[in-house]
């Protein structure tokens, strides 16, 4: 398991739809360690232009164009990580981190 990476949960936490992609945005660090949860980002089918969202698509593994939305940041227990989509690129992780940035406001 590494930053970047995506995976579908089944019934996630609050959510109504029965299964949503989520990318682990997590330090190497945390993900690493015996800690039983990493932060993690939704993937929703809708873009709305915002500089806290990240493109992606089929290249990472998704059936259809969407969105790594950084403003729904939430932790999710590794346990629940199992189903494995696929990862982002290095020019996706920095979009990814420029993303957050501006999702939690802090300058890059």
């Amino acid at each position: 398991m590494k930053r970047g990476e995506l995976y579908r949960v089944r019934r996630p936490p609050g959510d109504p739809k029965p299964a949503r992609v989520f990318v682990i945005v997590s330090r190497q660090s945390l993900i690493d360690s015996n800690f039983s949860a990493v932060m993690c980002a939704p993937v929703f089918s809708r873009r709305h232009g915002l500089p806290s969202e990240v493109a992606v698509g089929e290249v990472e593994g998704l059936k259809h164009a969407s969105a790594v939305l950084c403003d729904g940041l939430m932790s999710i227990e590794k346990a629940r990580l199992t189903d494995f989509v696929g990862e982002l690129s290095p020019a996706k992780l920095r979009e990814l981190d420029r993303a957050l940035a501006a999702a939690l406001s802090l300058r890059s």
